[in-house]
């Protein structure tokens, strides 16, 4: 079965009732209205889901001669806050969102875009911090794993990775010899058993994603903000191991630190392992794409260095995430 299959609204009643949901109880007429508009937008589908944390990293994309809204279908559809862009990047059809900052928004945005249309994938890129002392700042990565970090058991003392925690799960990751200990997610995949829950710690990106992503090694991306602030080399896409995310801003050495040494993580950020969670549980191919703002609380102390390099860095995943939606088969 194809990948978007599974993420059709299969029963216009459900679609109805959703519509209800998001509009208000009782504006069954505009539900109604909206119902019709999501089914002549699914009639184009399926769609490449974009995903975005805020409009400072999607103006890019939004500027660039690559996206072109599709006039036919109004441009973009607002439901429930959010806005969904309708149109094509490198010919490719696509449907933009913007989620918002933190884990909560971004999975409930995902879960919104996959339950009412036709989406055959997923593409979430952003910014990030680096706890790679390997990459430098512009560098853009591609994770082959994403996981929540910020979901932690303090054990009590003397107990370790051996000892059950208290929730009674047995498949926590070890994170320190003893008292810290990070926690699995329980997910339910679309086509599970209701209420039947499965772990995931490391969620994989989709492996024909990863495969199309090598080709990007090549691309060329900006180094300097101006004449005179510039990189001291050309920034790369790099295929990365691991990125992390919690609802934590990490701008602090020591923990930058642990993150590295604890996780092998790159990418540091606020938002992505909750798309990662929402496209396993319903079964949708999905990849991030991010950029290198800053070194997490590694460099100066004056500072954090998104302030100076967070523009180039938006652009630079921008670039890799269109030469990547050119690569990518229809």
């Amino acid at each position: 079965m194809a990948a978007h299959q599974f993420l059709q609204p299969r029963m216009p009643s459900m679609v109805f009732l959703v519509m209800i949901m998001v509009v208000g109880m009782g504006a069954c007429g505009m539900a109604g209205s909206l119902e019709r508009t999501i089914r002549r937008i699914n009639q184009k589908g399926p769609f490449l889901g974009i995903v975005i944390p805020n409009s400072f990293q999607m103006s890019p994309l939004l500027n660039s001669s690559s996206f072109k809204p599709d006039p036919q279908l109004s441009n973009y559809l607002d439901i429930s806050g959010k806005r969904f862009r309708i149109g094509r990047v490198e010919d490719k059809k696509v449907i933009m969102v913007m989620t918002g900052l933190s884990m909560l928004n971004a999975g409930v945005t995902t879960q919104l875009l996959l339950t009412l249309f036709r989406i055959k994938g997923v593409v979430h890129y952003g910014i990030a911090g680096n706890a790679n002392p390997g990459l430098q700042i512009g560098d853009v990565t591609v994770p082959r794993y994403w996981a929540h970090t910020g979901l932690w058991t303090w054990q009590k003392y003397g107990d370790g990775a051996g000892d059950d925690l208290p929730t009674g799960t047995k498949t926590s990751r070890s994170t320190t010899p003893e008292q810290i200990r990070g926690t699995p997610e329980e997910v339910v995949p679309v086509n599970g058993v209701p209420e039947e829950v499965q772990e995931a710690f490391w969620v994989p990106v989709d492996r024909h994603y990863l495969a199309v992503s090598e080709k990007l090694k090549e691309l060329k991306l900006e180094r300097c903000v101006n004449a005179t602030t510039c990189l001291p080399r050309p920034p790369v896409v790099a295929i990365v191991e691991r990125g992390i995310t919690s609802n934590i801003f990490v701008d602090n050495k020591a923990y930058r630190e642990f993150l590295y040494s604890k996780f092998n993580a790159t990418a540091v950020d606020m938002e992505t392992a909750a798309v990662a969670l929402i496209c396993l549980q319903q079964r949708t191919p999905f990849i991030a794409i991010r950029s290198l703002s800053d070194l997490a609380g590694g460099g100066s102390s004056l500072s954090n260095e998104a302030s100076t390099f967070g523009n180039l860095a938006a652009q630079n995943v921008v670039d890799a995430v269109i030469k990547f939606v050119q690569l990518l088969g229809s």
